[in-house]
């Protein structure tokens, strides 16, 4: 008998107590009102200017980000279990990426398989010995978590180079209290707000040993055609500083200067959001456009910061994942307080088998795959899309891992004049500099198709609002 995901609103027909007012709210209103507030946020997120884009899909690739009006609600104790559980995890990733790219301990203590880690490509040789401010490789690490019961999480990836979407945590915040001030006042929800801030001081916090008086800071984005160059520009904006494209930036001897009208600016720290293989053409692909050329031996020679450095990807390859409970357990000598997802790695003859045999009941991810493309979901898909995957595994069965389906926690959604259950997922932003915080709340992903369990925009997802109740 199939198991029901468990409801974020109601347990055994009564409603929790994290959403005992916004239910007794809802109860409230008029079906009509609350479809028409529903319309002025998707005209406010348009107005704004909040779209993202889905590539490979023509002409028509910048959408909309479908919003859903009803939040999702935690308590501080719930949170507080999280907020211990990201901490701890950005803790350690950040050690291992230290770790791989000096002493390789873990390595030649046989915990994590070296080829797994130094024929990955996301593993920059470039980086080896360099050793950045406070020793911190991913400044901003996103943490995808998802709920099966009332007390269990599982994580389900860690995004350490650029994880998006913090823009959407902070426009829905902004729009819910536009929307409804009556029903904040009532309701003590800790705020998101302060994100901008913490990002900020988290970036000066790792200013280069060069750094002379107040860091200068810079995002350094890949244009106007990146599908989240709302959010690039959108943080710039928050924190006050500067939006560049490569172009913006120039080299000259130890340090890294930006084009001002005022003449030439030293940069401190540079918030990149481009990848890897286009931040230098001198050390990655000579033919990028999008870089500065001589930008890694300033910063292997102490004069810029790069946040998150570069290398700092094979920290969230999907096969490295499956090892992060180990590296918590060897580096901080503690157990995981946020459990993995049970994983099958392909590379592996015994996985492989085994995946290759319950391709149907499972969901099933390349290594260095986003967004939700490149993966097989079992139970959705018709038996030829899981015959030509299983053709695609064979051939390169080290670029798959796979795992079991998750009855995903389901939370009210606004749809069609009414509530109905969704699945949903979380990503919470842990900050990392001469502290680790972490904002209150995060990016809550909704699947708005009634039974599916992709929650990514690219796939149709939606997001709502993220509330922390205070205790």
């Amino acid at each position: 008998m199939k198991k029901e995901p468990f409801s974020e609103m109601y347990v055994n027909g009564k409603v929790r107590k994290a959403y005992a007012v916004l239910s007794e709210w809802y109860n409230t209103c008029d079906p009509d009102e609350l479809t028409q507030k529903q319309k002025e946020a998707e005209t406010l997120f348009r107005r704004i200017g909040i779209t993202f884009a889905v590539y490979g899909q023509g002409q028509d690739a910048e959408r909309l980000i479908p919003f859903d009006m009803m939040p999702r609600v935690f308590l501080e104790s719930e949170w507080r279990l999280l907020e211990r559980g990201v901490k701890q995890r950005a803790r350690a990733l950040n050690t291992f990426l230290w770790d791989v790219y000096n002493r390789r301990e873990i390595l030649r203590a046989g915990i994590i398989p070296k080829h797994l880690v130094l024929q990955n490509e996301a593993y920059e040789p470039a980086v080896v010995g360099i050793e950045p401010a406070r020793n911190v490789y991913s400044h901003i690490v996103g943490v995808d978590i998802v709920r099966t019961g009332l007390k269990d999480f599982y994580v389900l990836e860690d995004n350490c180079r650029t994880p998006s979407g913090v823009s959407y945590m902070l426009e829905n915040r902004e729009i819910m209290m536009r929307m409804w001030p009556d029903l904040f006042k009532q309701t003590r929800i800790q705020p998101v707000e302060d994100y901008a801030r913490l990002l900020r001081h988290t970036l000066e916090s790792v200013a280069p040993a060069k750094c002379e008086g107040e860091p200068t800071l810079a995002v350094l984005t890949p244009g106007a055609f990146n599908s989240a160059y709302y959010e690039h520009s959108f943080l710039a904006d928050q924190m006050s500083v500067e939006l560049v494209e490569g172009q913006d930036l120039f080299v000259d001897g130890d340090f890294v200067y930006m084009r001002t009208t005022r003449g030439p600016r030293r940069v401190d720290v540079i918030y990149r959001r481009i990848d890897d293989a286009f931040l230098d053409p001198l050390c990655f692909k000579p033919e990028s456009m999008l870089g500065v050329p001589g930008l890694m031996n300033v910063y292997r020679s102490g004069g810029v910061q790069i946040c998150s450095a570069p290398g700092a990807g094979v920290a969230d390859d999907k096969a490295i994942y499956t090892y992060v409970p180990e590296m918590i357990r060897f580096y901080l000598g503690e157990e995981p307080i946020l459990k993995n997802v049970d994983t099958w790695r392909c590379s592996e003859s015994d996985d492989l088998a085994y995946v290759l045999e319950h391709l149907p009941e499972l969901v099933v991810k390349e290594v260095h795959g986003s967004g939700g493309y490149g993966m097989l979901v079992g139970p959705a898909s018709t038996k030829k899309q899981i015959a030509d995957y299983a053709e695609r595994i064979k051939q390169n069965p080290g670029n798959y891992i796979a795992q079991p389906t998750l009855a995903l926690s389901t939370s009210p959604t606004f749809v069609e004049q009414q509530l109905a259950p969704r699945h949903v997922d979380l990503r919470p932003y842990c900050l990392v500099g001469d502290k680790i915080e972490l904002c209150p709340g995060g990016l809550t992903r909704v699947a708005l198709t009634e039974g599916s369990l992709v929650v990514n925009s690219s796939q149709g997802g939606g997001v709502k609002d993220t509330w922390v109740l205070a205790d």
